[in-house]
């Protein structure tokens, strides 16, 4: 295979923004055995309407499920947390924004930061599978275990690293990081606005409840997606997600910039 043909490993997403919406940061996080490549056409969507995006490569991501089985929940907190601070040294406004654990995190963030607006793609907060409610112990006698697999899936499929397996001790910190960002729910007061899949095999529909239950009143917006499953991003219904995630922050942006003219 000629150099030119090797797949670029995942890696962080950044642009600086131009013009009027570059004092507008958004930090987007991507998913559990995802990298940016899953979230890439989001950002640079809104990159191309003058946004300063980022979208850091989470500790044990990009690379193999062995790396991953070796780094905590907290590490990927911390990773995206950084990129946020350091986003909104150099913006007016900041918002933070996720796909599936990366909402997780995003709303995480949000419940500790004074972001400005979160908007999430099929959020993470639950499991399908109840066996990870003894996944502290499982983990001891079965090391891995099969990915999660959508029938028919549509959505684009990424290089993002070898997750033929998926490591039960990170699956285990999966677990402590919904803990930590359920709890953290009823202290964001920042719009939330998510975008749910109809048809989706990762995320159970238990996930949104927790959501209107914790958010109240600060879940402004759920838009329906009827076309595509987990990865929405990168399906039938990413021009829907990008159009109105970016008239969201555009619209929070301006109000906030209201708020503070005298």
């Amino acid at each position: 295979m000629s150099e030119s043909s090797t797949p670029s490993p995942p890696a962080a997403f950044s642009y600086p923004g131009h013009g009027p919406n570059a004092r507008i940061g958004i930090a987007i996080c991507h998913g559990f055995t995802g990298s940016p490549l899953s979230v890439l056409p989001w950002a640079e969507h809104l990159a191309s309407q003058g946004y300063a995006v980022t979208v850091p490569l989470l500790p044990g991501h990009g690379t193999d499920w062995r790396q991953l089985a070796r780094t905590r929940w907290s590490d990927w907190y911390r990773s995206f947390k950084a990129a946020y601070l350091e986003l909104g040294r150099t913006t007016e406004t900041c918002f933070v924004a996720g796909l599936s654990m990366g909402g997780a995190i995003a709303l995480l963030t949000a419940s500790r930061h004074n972001v400005a607006g979160v908007s999430v793609v099929n959020p993470g907060l639950s499991f399908y599978d109840r066996r990870v409610r003894v996944i502290g112990v499982l983990k001891y006698f079965q090391r891995t275990t099969l990915p999660i697999g959508e029938e028919q899936a549509t959505a684009a499929v990424t290089n993002d690293g070898d997750y033929s397996r998926t490591p039960l001790a990170a699956v285990h910190e999966l677990k402590k990081l919904f803990g930590a960002a359920a709890r953290g729910l009823p202290k964001v007061t920042a719009p939330v606005q998510v975008f749910k899949s109809r048809t989706d095999a990762v995320v159970p529909p238990t996930s949104l409840a927790l959501l209107r239950k914790g958010l109240g009143a600060h879940l402004t917006e759920v838009v329906d997606l009827h076309s595509s499953g987990h990865v929405a991003t990168l399906d039938v219904d990413a021009p829907e997600i990008f159009a109105k995630s970016s008239a969201f922050f555009h619209a929070l942006a301006r109000q906030n910039t209201a708020l503070e003219t005298p």
